[in-house]
């Protein structure tokens, strides 16, 4: 089935973003983390909305994520900023030329992103990190609005709720006929059919794999980096 998008602009798309309310038990969480705030963030006013995604408009390359942390893009209102999974994201696009600063604190840091767009599969931060199938389900138009729109040459997902929730859009298209050829494994790359991005995988930069030290910031880096000898056309 395809996904029928309605979006005139980027502008038009991230307002329809940030005034979603379609799922109600996101919509609830959501609201009651920016009333209720974290003790370090008593002071600061919470976004509190859904995030939409962010960077170049002619990005090569779209980083899918999972959602917005609940005191992260959800205070911040931009994804993977205000975080330890954004500190450690932000400074490993730093290095690799993705960005023009290794740390990201608010909407207005005077961050900038180089060729790249990121984005989540889920736009409004969910109770535990686990957004429901139903709730990636009804973000779905919007990561495939981002994409039409770009037409990126490379996807980087995430982890893999964030890859399986990309792969799930493309099947909805017909663009792809299902999932089994692309499992989920860190430094995976995939060709896929006809002219559609190559698909990059990396865990996700959450403390549960950072501080454990399943994800380091030498194993993102050659992600990384081997996204921009593709994209150079070095391999």
């Amino acid at each position: 089935m395809k996904i029928e998008t309605e979006f005139e602009s980027l502008r038009v798309l991230e307002d329809r973003v940030v005034n979603c309310r379609i799922c109600p038990r996101l919509v609830r969480y959501r609201e009651k983390v920016a009333r209720e705030r974290r003790r370090a963030f008593r002071d600061v006013a919470y976004w509190g909305r859904p995030s939409p995604g962010f960077g170049h408009p002619a990005a090569e390359l779209m980083i899918v994520g999972l959602a917005p942390a609940a005191h992260g893009g959800n205070r911040t209102g931009r994804m993977f900023t205000g975080d330890r999974s954004g500190d450690f994201l932000y400074d490993c696009l730093y290095r690799a030329g993705y960005a023009n600063q290794p740390t990201s604190v608010d909407r207005n840091d005077g961050l900038r992103l180089a060729g790249l767009f990121i984005t989540a599969v889920c736009r409004c931060a969910p109770p535990a990190n686990k957004p429901l199938p139903s709730e990636i389900t009804n973000c779905r138009p919007y990561l495939a609005g981002e994409f039409d729109f770009l037409r990126p040459r490379a996807v980087l997902a995430l982890g893999g709720i964030a890859l399986r929730g990309y792969l799930a859009m493309l099947k909805e298209r017909g663009q792809i006929e299902s999932f089994a050829a692309y499992p989920f494994r860190h430094g995976a790359s995939y060709r896929l059919p006809a002219d559609l991005p190559r698909l990059f995988a990396s865990y996700h930069p959450s403390q549960q794999n950072t501080f454990t030290g399943r994800l380091t910031k030498p194993m993102l880096l050659a992600v990384l980096r081997r996204i921009r000898r593709y994209l150079a056309g070095e391999t």
